[in-house]
């Protein structure tokens, strides 16, 4: 495994922990991520231990170029930055797994030996922060809805007609119909119960 972290003090601290588990083999040290990448280009390790905050290019950028590349290593994020959009983004990005620097000696040592295997980490703290930020990324992945085809959609779901909808709020039937149009296309649905059904789904309707 490539430990990769810009101060050097803790780096060798790391280095020092998993060598002496004499469970790991580590085969290099990196301290900004271009150095990174060229160590896994040139090793092929199982694992990269990785800090997030890097000189040159940041743990996002090696996890990316990795992923790009198409290379089996996998990465290990170790980071004192373990606010849940960072968590997010590291995962979503390709990382295996995702550690506090606040992490005991043996937990790291664990979790690097998951990561080799194949295995996914990440611990309990870091995980609850992930699941808020997954649901409040739900959230804000329902579909933007005008003013008007709120109103529609809220009538729709009230049983309204369309012609009943146009009188009630002084519109065309054809306008009426343009936005509920609209509004199934951004709910990817084709008819009004449909639309009803996608949209309590979404947290749309109250």
């Amino acid at each position: 495994m490539v430990v990769v972290d810009d101060h050097p003090v803790y780096r060798e601290g790391v280095v020092r922990a998993l060598v002496s588990s004499g469970r790991v083999e580590v085969l290099a040290e990196a301290a900004n991520g271009r150095e990174a990448l060229d160590r896994v280009e040139a090793l092929q390790p199982d694992v990269l231990l990785l800090d997030h905050n890097l000189p040159q290019l940041n743990g996002l950028a090696v996890v990316n170029a990795i992923v790009r590349d198409a290379l089996t290593t996998r990465v290990l994020f170790l980071s004192a930055h373990t606010e849940s959009s960072v968590v997010y983004a590291a995962l979503e990005a390709g990382a295996a797994g995702f550690l506090s620097k606040e992490a005991r000696r043996d937990e790291i040592v664990d979790a690097v030996l998951a990561c080799a295997a194949g295995r996914n980490v990440i611990p309990a703290d870091v995980a609850a922060g992930l699941a808020s930020e997954i649901r409040m990324r739900s959230r804000n992945d329902a579909p933007i809805l005008t003013p008007r085809e709120r109103e529609i959609l809220t009538l729709i779901a009230a049983g309204r007609s369309l012609p009943d909808i146009a009188g009630q709020l002084v519109l065309g039937v054809t306008t009426v119909k343009t936005h509920a149009q609209h509004l199934y296309g951004k709910l990817g649905v084709s008819d009004r119960a449909a639309a009803v059904a996608e949209a309590m789904r979404r947290g749309l309707l109250e």
